[in-house]
């Protein structure tokens, strides 16, 4: 990751083929509409960008059709050389996760980016085996902490016995995780752009933090440094519908991209 952010700065860009931007781009919403969608993304952001988020829940509401295209998206952006994080936000308990682990994290799965998101939310605890197989195969693992999504915050800011948040307490699961790890862990964190108040102690995390809300959500440069401080190592802006507004052409969709990652040089 360090290597990628080097080359091509921290931004992460989303791929959601939501029905409403298949419309706006003028194609089907079917499993056909998916595909020229995708990988459109996929020749526009391959090479360009840090890290490419496809968003899994767009691809299995096809069915077979969109899970066939979402193997091949993470497949040609890994060819391309652009690390992938899949979006799939997993999450259970014992043989159901080890499961998804194998499904996201382990090699040879068609299904395996280089890194997935996953609630810690049945315990974090129960993330044990996705940990154990990111470790393994040299992938990484973005666990919520704090979500952008005004439900969240009934869960994610209560207090447990102890005095922490819940979100403090995924923070610090996180960070032993990563102890030892120099400078990142294979375990991130997801924090909203737009949470407002971050309320939780980032220092000991080792770890990268994906931070959604940039762009088209409001999140802004001043709001990211207002959140995390002035230095933003490690933090990774995430934009996904500003950008993908501006396609179906490849050459605006990378126009976009270019524009969003000088914003974040200032």
């Amino acid at each position: 990751m360090a290597k990628a952010v080097a080359q091509h700065g921290p931004l992460c860009v989303g791929i959601d083929p939501h029905p409403g931007l298949l419309a706006s781009w003028g194609l089907p919403r079917d499993a056909a509409g998916l595909e020229r969608f995708a990988l459109t993304c996929v020749e526009a952001f391959g090479g360009r960008v840090a890290l490419v988020k496809p968003q899994a829940a767009f691809f299995e509401a096809h069915g077979s059709r969109g899970v066939a295209v979402l193997e091949r998206v993470i497949a040609d952006l890994r060819d391309s050389g652009t690390l992938v994080l899949v979006d799939a936000k997993r999450g259970d308990i014992g043989s159901t996760m080890a499961a998804y682990a194998a499904a996201y994290l382990t090699e040879g799965s068609p299904l395996a980016g280089d890194a997935v998101t996953a609630s810690p939310y049945l315990g974090f605890g129960s993330l044990d085996p996705a940990l154990e197989a990111a470790s393994a195969s040299g992938r990484g693992l973005f666990v919520l902490a704090l979500t952008s999504n005004p439900e969240g915050a009934s869960v994610q800011r209560a207090v447990g016995p102890d005095g922490r948040s819940v979100a403090q307490s995924v923070v610090d699961a996180a960070a032993a995780a990563n102890a030892g790890a120099e400078p990142f862990g294979d375990v991130g964190l997801v924090v909203g752009a737009t949470v407002g108040d971050l309320g939780v102690d980032l220092s000991d995390l080792r770890g990268y933090v994906l931070a959604p809300g940039f762009g088209a959500q409001g999140a802004t440069v001043a709001d990211l440094r207002a959140l995390f401080g002035e230095d933003l190592r490690g933090v990774l802006p995430t934009s996904s519908r500003d950008v993908l507004r501006h396609g179906p052409e490849t050459a605006s969709l990378r126009s976009a991209v270019d524009a969003v990652r000088r914003s974040l040089e200032m």
